[in-house]
């Protein structure tokens, strides 16, 4: 079972350059993050002729794109549906496999999904799938109840998943300093098909790289999540979401992580292949 890192555009420096960072270390995902700032990226920013030179890089390097929609865009606005769709339609230009945008779980769970319904229709013909993430605001419970309501639905059933944020999962008041306890109460019919990688403190979301907070002294949260999600299928893309001084901190994450997750792999598979010797 294998999984794709790599990391994502930040508000703070110009798309390009951790984009090209992806590149020249050889990262096989990358995120274009729709969160301008001063000097950070948007779809607008892009012209059609980069669009097609950087997907020709995607192409040539084989790096599964994704497009993180702006985090305030609420498909059940007139203004985030528009913003959504703008991301859908950059996403199939420069050939991206998802969109990610947020829950919201402010609103009635059938009121969010009956929002989504246009935009899973022009997801399929743009040939992504939607990936719906947890704010630090949204409950278990709360995914479940949307993706309950949506695997009833012929056209979102391979059409959307969840991105786990586990920065969020751990700052979320329930299970606060827990991300692992976050996961467990996910019902089994959510899939996790995109995963947002980063650490804090339980206090703030401080976007720290994976194995610089509370991982740094003890990895085993970071093992038990990789368990997890080996456990229910998971092979999408983790997005490493900082931009951290220096940004070679990223490339050793990653190496952590791949290590991590190909140890917990392998332990599986010797496990496997041990029951089936002695149910001989």
């Amino acid at each position: 079972m294998s999984i794709r890192i790599g990391n994502q555009t930040s508000c703070n420096v110009a798309a390009e350059v951790p984009f090209e960072f992806a590149v020249k270390n050889r990262f096989d995902a990358f995120e274009w993050f729709s969160d301008p700032g001063c000097v950070g990226w948007n779809e607008d920013n892009m012209s059609t002729a980069e669009r097609a030179r950087v997907r020709a890089v995607a192409r040539e390097h084989d790096i599964r794109f994704s497009v993180h929609a702006p985090w305030a865009a609420n498909p059940t606005t007139s203004e985030g549906y528009g913003e959504i769709r703008k991301s859908i339609l950059f996403a199939e230009e420069i050939g991206a496999a998802l969109v990610n945008l947020h829950l919201f779980p402010q609103h009635a769970a059938d009121y969010y999904v009956n929002a989504l319904l246009p935009l899973l229709d022009m997801a399929e013909r743009a040939g992504v799938l939607l990936s719906l993430e947890n704010t630090r605001q949204t409950a278990p419970e709360d995914v479940n109840e949307v993706f309950e309501l949506l695997r009833r639905l012929p056209q979102a059933a391979s059409r959307a998943g969840l991105c786990l944020d586990m920065g969020h999962a751990n700052l979320f008041e329930e299970t606060r300093g827990d991300y692992v306890a976050y996961v467990d109460r996910l019902a089994a019919h959510v899939p996790i098909i995109h995963w947002h990688a980063h650490e804090n403190w339980g206090e703030r979301d401080d976007h720290l790289p994976l194995f610089t907070g509370a991982a740094a002294q003890d990895d085993s949260s970071v093992r038990n999540l990789i368990k997890r999600l080996q456990g229910r299928g998971f092979a999408g893309s983790v997005v490493m979401e900082q931009w951290p001084q220096p940004p070679e901190t990223l490339i050793s994450t990653r190496n952590r992580l791949l290590e991590l997750w190909q140890e917990s792999d392998q332990y599986e598979q010797d496990n496997r292949s041990k029951r089936r010797v002695h149910e001989r």
